[in-house]
């Protein structure tokens, strides 16, 4: 009797045991199971989303098939559980059910880029930004001083001062996020562009040569110009002559200006236009990039105190006004 009740119960526990070892490889081949793609999707994980409302949405959009399986892999090993990353993510044919929770966790999220041209005002960076796909709108409602409050730059004026380049996000980041590396980052490259400087400058800060390359980067898209542009600037304020420099009108006149200027524009004074004012204008008047900025702290030795448009993208150089009067009549009166 009692062998036949020992008996028993070792069958019991044989079975209870295979059961136990199947269930739970069988728990693990779901777990491991193809997510059901046939060509890449995203799948965006939203802010303040837990793990089971993850899967179950995953299950409910046809990506995997079992969610119950990671529901248990959450309660039972939980350190194989990532912590979830807001953001777009892209699925793709063939990865498991588990290298999908990996990627939710992962920082390989989908990103966008944003260019900020070499040579565009803060205005035009600002409407990028409120157009930006995906990208939190922070700021649309402030002023160009609250921005910069909010940026730990009180007090300061915006132009200028933020770093020209491409810049990627992701869903979950905002325009600040951007302000913030475009402005850190031209921070950091101007310090390191003021450190190589000539040592016979006319310039004597680094916002003095953030002003300098502003007008640089208005004035040529030529990389082979710049140092010359920034060379007849340094000689033109070393013999007190005016700067005389079309792009400071054009920003004096702000959203006046409709595509052309008049030489009533050139007489009006504002404190950007270098036709009437002595000096550089009190402020940048775009945002430069790097090459313009080692331009204006690197000028060309020469003699030419002239420049006028080809028409082309290029500039012709004078030394004399003669020179350069007989240039504006070659490349702007007969055009």
């Amino acid at each position: 009797m009692v062998k036949r009740f020992l008996a028993a119960v070792g069958v019991v526990v044989v079975v209870g045991f295979a059961a136990v070892v199947g269930g739970y490889a069988y728990w693990q081949h779901r777990l491991s199971a193809p997510v059901t793609l046939e060509e890449p999707a995203l799948y965006q994980v939203s802010a303040g989303a837990g793990f089971n409302q993850v899967v179950r949405e995953l299950e409910s959009q046809g990506f995997i098939e079992d969610a119950w399986a990671f529901q248990l892999l959450a309660r039972v090993e939980p350190e194989r559980v990532p912590r979830l990353r807001v953001g777009e993510y892209q699925l793709t044919p063939g990865m498991s059910g588990l290298e999908l929770i990996a990627l939710l966790g992962s920082n390989n999220v989908v990103t966008y880029p944003l260019t900020i041209p070499e040579g565009w005002t803060f205005r035009q960076m600002r409407e990028l930004l409120n157009n930006a796909p995906k990208l939190e709108n922070q700021t649309a409602e402030l002023g160009d001083d609250e921005i910069m409050s909010l940026l730990g730059r009180e007090g300061t004026f915006p132009e200028g001062w933020f770093f020209p380049d491409t810049y990627r996000y992701h869903l979950g980041m905002s325009d600040v996020d951007i302000l913030r590396q475009a402005l850190s980052r031209m921070e950091r490259i101007l310090e390191e562009v003021w450190d190589g400087r000539d040592d016979d400058l006319t310039i004597d800060t680094p916002y003095e040569a953030l002003i300098m390359a502003s007008l640089i980067e208005r004035e040529t898209g030529a990389p082979e110009e710049r140092r010359e542009i920034a060379g007849v600037f340094k000689r033109r304020m070393e013999q007190g002559m005016r700067l005389q420099t079309d792009p400071t009108v054009i920003y004096g006149m702000g959203e006046r200006y409709e595509g052309r200027i008049t030489r009533a524009d050139l007489r009006e004074a504002t404190p950007y236009n270098t036709y009437v004012i002595d000096g550089m204008p009190p402020t940048p008047i775009a945002l430069p990039g790097r090459a313009s900025l080692e331009a204006a702290v690197n000028p060309l030795p020469g003699e030419t105190l002239y420049f006028v448009s080809r028409g082309d993208g290029t500039h012709h150089f004078s030394r004399t006004l003669r020179e350069h009067n007989n240039a504006v009549n070659r490349y702007i009166r007969n055009r």
